[in-house]
């Protein structure tokens, strides 16, 4: 377990970072955010967790999967200025979790290679106990070296709490679930099918709860959906770009993220290494690429916005970085503010 910081410099605001150690991230990295600037400086880190890729927060807990084949979930106390282990990493039963959200007293992890979905309850400590359900998805898709099986990738709840939504890019398909808070069991209630080939990567609800937009990675494509919350029910309503026309890729896009005023929303996209813009139309139940911007670096795997909603970050994995943009409020285009080295960087949280 390694471990460095200083208590000085705190600010309301943090930022925390994950990353591939297999590929010489440092871990888990703290970081004080200046919410005028965007700027962000790091306070500290831990690399107890191998390959802490993904992160959610809660309170002073914040839970990081390890992104290993063993698979696992591992907790921090953030209440410091470098986060500390709590207890010892939890199995997910399932291989390569990808990622992680909160819902109804639960853990729940997408589980990439398994290609399965995995609840663990937490304790009142905040820490995950042994997992209470793991729901395996079953399908393929026509990229046979990418979908010859399930791959979750993304697993989330709907704005209003009551069902769990898994993303499968190797199923070309959204899974709805519902989750039982007494016994921890997930069970499957639908499964919206996508335009085979696309590769579902991860969703993004617009902030009035009624769409939902589907970001595609093996096609640089956004699907727009229209969700309704009471019958738990997905359904896609068209595709827009998320790259010009005539970029010759390869384009993998990565992550999305819905503006809290509902007006725009932002994808990030690997191999292009570009952050797309994106119109929304009044109700949701629209897209428009308006256009793109450097990423700042190369391969950026995550995208997050700040608390204010006037910075936008990329987690630059393959050039090592944390890239910052100021985004304008009238057109939504973001403008390169500042970075911070980050190896192996693959996702930013705030809290």
């Amino acid at each position: 377990m390694g471990g460095t910081g200083t208590d000085q410099g705190r600010s309301a605001v943090r930022a925390y970072i994950g990353s591939f150690t297999s590929a010489g991230g440092r871990g888990v990295l703290a970081a004080d955010l200046d919410e005028e600037t965007g700027a962000l400086t790091v306070t500290g880190g831990s690399d107890a967790v191998a390959d802490p890729s993904f992160l959610a927060l809660a309170g002073p807990v914040l839970h990081a999967v390890s992104e290993t084949e063993a698979g696992a979930v591992a907790a921090f106390d953030v209440t410091g200025p470098v986060p500390r282990p709590l207890g010892s990493p939890v199995p997910v039963d399932g291989a390569a979790p990808t990622h992680l959200a909160l819902a109804a007293g639960h853990l729940l992890t997408a589980n990439y290679t398994s290609g399965s979905v995995t609840a663990l309850p937490l304790a009142e400590d905040g820490t995950a106990r042994p997992a209470t359900s793991v729901l395996r998805h079953e399908g393929s898709g026509p990229v046979t070296d990418r979908q010859a099986g399930p791959h979750a990738h993304q697993v989330l709840p709907d704005p209003g709490g009551r069902w769990v939504l898994s993303v499968d890019l190797g199923t070309d398909s959204v899974r709805i679930c519902a989750l039982d808070p007494a016994t921890g069991t997930l069970t499957l209630h639908g499964e919206t099918a996508l335009r085979p080939g696309t590769g579902p990567r991860h969703l993004a609800f617009h902030p009035a709860g009624t769409h939902a937009y589907v970001l595609n990675e093996l096609e640089p494509t956004l699907t727009v959906c229209r969700w309704d919350a009471a019958a738990g029910v997905l359904e896609p309503l068209g595709e827009t770009p998320v790259v010009p026309e005539g970029t010759t890729g390869p384009s993998y896009p990565s992550e999305v993220v819905a503006a809290p005023d509902g007006r725009f929303l932002w994808a990030a996209v690997r191999g292009d290494d570009t952050l797309a813009v994106l119109a929304l139309g009044a109700d949701g139940a629209e897209a428009a690429l308006v256009a793109t911007v450097p990423c700042g670096g190369s391969w950026p795997r995550d995208l997050a916005l700040a608390p204010s909603g006037r910075h936008l970050y990329a987690a630059n994995e393959r050039s090592g970085d944390v890239t910052w943009f100021a985004v304008d409020p009238e057109t939504g285009i973001p403008a390169r503010v500042g970075a911070i080295e980050a190896p192996a960087a693959s996702c930013v949280v705030f809290g």
